[in-house]
């Protein structure tokens, strides 16, 4: 008896992948199969709610398969699937630890799908992940777990910020933090905190605060992560901003170049659509607006309470156990923070006092540190017995050179910020270490030297001054700034643009002047071509004589200019206006330019074309700088850049490397660098030519040529010995107009 046909609605499937095909195509004719497996499912799974660790490998493999089937199906039956989320939760959270390596990653995969079918939301889905992320002994489901958190959270806040999302996180993360200070789950708060910073999907204050509990934590580890995202996530964020930018660029004229010479195919043509792509992305974020993205470290609510705890729980606090390699990077961050926001904690300057010595390990970056620390509202009385402990401890003549040199120069560091910490006496000697024999001891000593001549000339003796010092202190351009004084803020290059706008006003003022005086003098020879008859001169002549009757003496133009101008120099009020264009002898008072300065801040708006001229004047007096042109505040710039950087141990050390002979090992290294190893060694031609195969480029036509084989190009030599001479030609004509044209695809034509 044959087979009966059955019909494709009757037929019952058992496979899973060819159902799930068929569901998705038309749900309600397959919706009884779907129930049925369903069903098969949910018998499955009180299984292994009842005992997990019992189930045999088929059954595992079934219940894999079958919520595999109902996590990719389930937005299409919401009412039969309504549980399943649930199911999923529950028998993730209770036997996490004994189930099956693969159906644990497939639990987790499904629930992210179901959340990106939006049949659960992100909040359900990441407070269900993170509490086994926490407590998982398990590497890969920690890992795995992780990922998807990350993952999740930059997808809903792709288009626009989750403000509500990221709270809820922010937290539970703070929750985590501050529960128990001991634990080392804190650190999965600052693992995901740093790497949402990282890559710019928080930026707010929120995140700042989670990791200052962090850092304020008992555990070692925590602390550690949490003052190493103040001292480094900056950073990392730029660096990934500038790696994301590197990754998007795509060469266009490349690409369309593959398409004119390779064969035309959908698949090259996709990949010219996505580098338009690609190139119309690039082009939106650079007209899109720039983020303002601060500082972590600028974010910190109390600052001041905050470094001084973190002060006395990490560092004064004898009982504390931390190495030295943490308590350096703890003391790097309340010293950071202590520069950049100026603030005043008196009992760290005295902290200091033990660890400066050169028998010290990493004495350096405790120099460093203290650098960081001192700012011009610290008491110099607080800092001058820290500079003579670094002079008596550092610098002598009985010291080896790179320990003088980083001694002088870890004061120059702590000078620069505030000078008013060293004397008279301590100076001179200092400055005297430039006569040593050791190049960086010279180049520190005259550091020194060089810094005082800027900020307080003063204390060096006059032949240590210099020209512009000594020119300075008499007209009264250095002064010296007062303890607590500071500079008056204001916006930058603004005084450089009022003084363009000023000259352009009397320039503008003498060619008005000079034009009416030709003007002038034109009228005047128009009078004089007519028939030599002006009433007005007549009229002049006839009022300013005093006598009625008699001669009236009229001396030449040129004896009357030349005795009036010398006269007019001479005199100190007189009225010409030449003597300040030949000489300029007169200098604008400083409250007169301040006052100037002043007024155009506050009474005039600054146009587009101002602000452009603004930046160009800022470019100039910065190239003038450069040249040497203008005196460089050499003090203000080195200042700026170590706020936001910091001072680092290798800043300290960098004098005693000056004049030092590399060694060998040292110099094969650099002779070395670039080149390949010994075990491929290579032609210069060939690392050509590896270099191009590297970055995907051909091989010219000429070298196909003479690459080609010899018997392939017999048959073609033969047959041009054979040719006539007008055959020939008619090749040569031939070859003349493909070449006009671009070749055989001619590419020549537009």
């Amino acid at each position: 008896m044959p087979k009966r046909k059955v019909a494709a609605l009757e037929k019952v499937e058992a496979d899973l992948v060819s159902l799930q095909y068929k569901i998705r195509r038309d749900p309600r004719s397959y919706a009884q199969e779907f129930y049925d497996q369903w069903l098969a499912y949910d018998a499955q799974r009180q299984i292994f709610v009842s005992s997990p660790a019992t189930a045999s490998n088929e059954d595992v493999k079934k219940f894999h398969d079958l919520v595999d089937l109902v996590a990719h199906v389930a937005n299409l039956y919401p009412e039969i699937t309504a549980p399943f989320p649930d199911h999923l939760k529950e028998l993730l959270n209770q036997h996490h630890a004994v189930l099956d390596k693969e159906l644990r990653e497939k639990i987790v995969g499904s629930l992210v799908l179901l959340k990106r079918k939006d049949v659960i939301d992100s909040t359900g889905l990441l407070t269900t992940l993170f509490p086994i992320l926490i407590n998982t002994p398990s590497k890969t489901l920690r890992s795995l777990l992780y990922t998807k958190i990350i993952s999740d959270l930059r997808e809903a806040n792709n288009k626009s910020t989750n403000h509500k999302l990221n709270r809820t996180i922010q937290t539970v993360l703070h929750n985590l933090v501050t529960s128990d200070r001991t634990s080392t789950k804190g650190m999965w708060a600052c693992r995901i905190t740093r790497e949402l910073w990282r890559r710019q999907v928080w930026t707010d204050a929120r995140p700042v605060d989670v990791m200052k509990e962090a850092c304020l934590s008992d555990n070692e580890k925590v602390v550690v992560g949490g003052v190493r995202f103040f001292l480094g996530g900056d950073k990392e964020r730029e660096e990934a901003l500038e790696d994301d930018d590197s990754d998007d660029d795509v060469d266009l004229k490349k690409v369309k170049h593959q398409g004119t010479i390779n064969k035309k195919t959908k698949k090259r043509s996709k990949q010219y659509e996505k580098a338009i792509e690609k190139i119309k992305k690039q082009e939106k974020k650079k007209h899109a607006p720039h983020p303002l993205n601060f500082s972590a470290l600028h974010l910190i609510h109390d600052p001041q309470g905050f470094a001084e705890k973190l002060f006395q729980k990490h560092l004064q606090n004898t009982k504390n156990k931390f190495s030295l390699e943490n308590k350096l990077l703890v003391l790097q961050l309340v010293t950071r923070l202590v520069g950049l926001h100026k603030l005043t904690i008196i009992s760290l300057y005295s902290w200091f006092v033990k660890y400066l010595s050169p028998k010290q390990a990493n004495v350096t970056s405790f120099l460093a540190s203290l650098a960081q620390a001192t700012h011009n509202l610290v008491p110099p009385d607080v800092i001058e017995p820290l500079i003579v402990k670094i002079a008596n401890e550092f610098v002598s003549e009985a010291s080896a050179v790179e320990v003088c040199a980083a001694g002088i120069n870890s004061i120059r560091e702590v000078a620069m910020r505030q000078p008013l910490c060293m004397n008279e006496t301590l100076l001179q000697d200092l400055v005297m270490y430039q006569k040593s024999k050791d190049k960086g001891v010279v180049m520190a000593a005259k550091g020194l030297q060089s810094l005082y001549r800027e900020v307080y000339p003063e204390l060096l003796q006059k032949k240590f001054r210099g020209k512009q010092a000594t020119m300075g202190l008499r007209s009264g351009e250095i002064k010296l700034r007062r303890f607590g004084e500071e500079e008056e803020g204001g916006i930058e290059g603004l005084d450089l643009l009022a003084r363009y706008k000023e000259e352009q006003r009397k320039k503008k003022a003498a060619e008005e002047e000079e034009d009416e005086n030709g003007e002038k003098k034109e009228k005047k020879d128009d009078d004089e071509e007519d028939d030599g008859f002006n009433s007005d001169e007549w009229e002049i002549g006839s009022t300013d004589s005093e006598s009625s009757g008699g001669w009236i003496d009229v001396s030449s133009d040129e004896e009357d200019d030349g005795p009036a101008k010398k006269k007019a120099r001479k005199s100190k009020g007189g009225a010409d206006d030449e003597a300040p264009d030949l000489v300029d002898t007169e200098k604008e008072d400083p409250a007169a330019e301040a006052e100037r300065i002043t007024k155009l801040a506050t009474t005039t708006i600054l146009t587009p074309a101002d602000l452009a001229k603004l930046q160009e004047l800022r470019r100039e007096a910065k190239l003038d700088k450069m040249l040497g042109t203008t005196q460089s505040k050499r003090k203000k710039e080195l200042i700026e850049r170590h706020i936001e950087d910091g001072v680092t141990a290798e800043d300290i050390e960098l004098p005693a490397t000056l004049g030092k002979k590399s060694t060998k090992e040292e110099r094969v290294a650099l002779a070395r660098d670039g080149k390949p190893g010994r075990e491929e060694h290579k032609s210069t031609q060939a690392i050509r030519k590896s270099k191009k195969e590297a970055e995907g480029k051909s091989t010219t036509n000429k070298e196909k040529a003479r690459k080609k084989n010899f018997l392939m190009t017999i048959g073609k030599a033969r047959a041009k010995n054979k040719r006539s001479l007008v055959e020939t030609k008619k090749a040569l004509t031939n070859h003349i107009a493909k070449s006009k044209q671009g070749g055989r695809r001619r590419n020549g034509i537009n």
